[in-house]
């Protein structure tokens, strides 16, 4: 993994949280990535033994985390030509799958992201749309 490919997962990171905050208070309907972030941040400070008591140091942490975590796993596409394009929608439909089906399994409350099929095909599109957007920076920065 190159430097590239850090800030390419970057820029997919930060469209994907971009849609999720610009867009949330749409309609009931809409994803709400932030609240699964937010419930997996303090499940795992209560398993440490400690409380997140301050709503701001939660929304705060979990938006820092889901940053780095999706920066992390769509710093992994890589690719020239085809190639790059197929990894990027594999790799944003593994990512919209996982964000949908990941969180029951994890004992969290998965309705912010799969309440409605509406809400499932949001939550697909914005991993998708993160996955692409990685590929489009990876592809401009190997050009300059």
């Amino acid at each position: 993994m190159n430097t590239n490919n850090l800030l390419a997962g970057l820029g997919g990171a930060l469209v994907l949280t971009l849609l999720n905050e610009s867009l949330k208070k749409v309609n009931e309907d809409m994803p709400r990535i932030d609240l699964v972030g937010e419930q997996a941040i303090q499940k795992a400070a209560t398993h440490l033994g400690y409380e997140i008591d301050d709503v701001d140091s939660l929304i705060g942490t979990a938006l820092v985390g889901d940053i780095i975590s999706n920066a992390t796993y769509y710093s992994l596409i890589n690719g020239e030509g085809k190639e790059l394009w197929t990894k990027a929608v594999s790799s944003g439909l593994l990512a919209g799958l996982g964000a949908i089906n990941l969180p029951s399994k994890l004992e969290l409350n998965d309705a912010p992201v799969a309440k409605s099929m509406t809400t499932k095909v949001w939550t697909m599109g914005y991993y998708m749309i993160g996955a692409l957007t990685t590929a489009t920076v990876l592809q401009f920065l190997k050009k300059y």
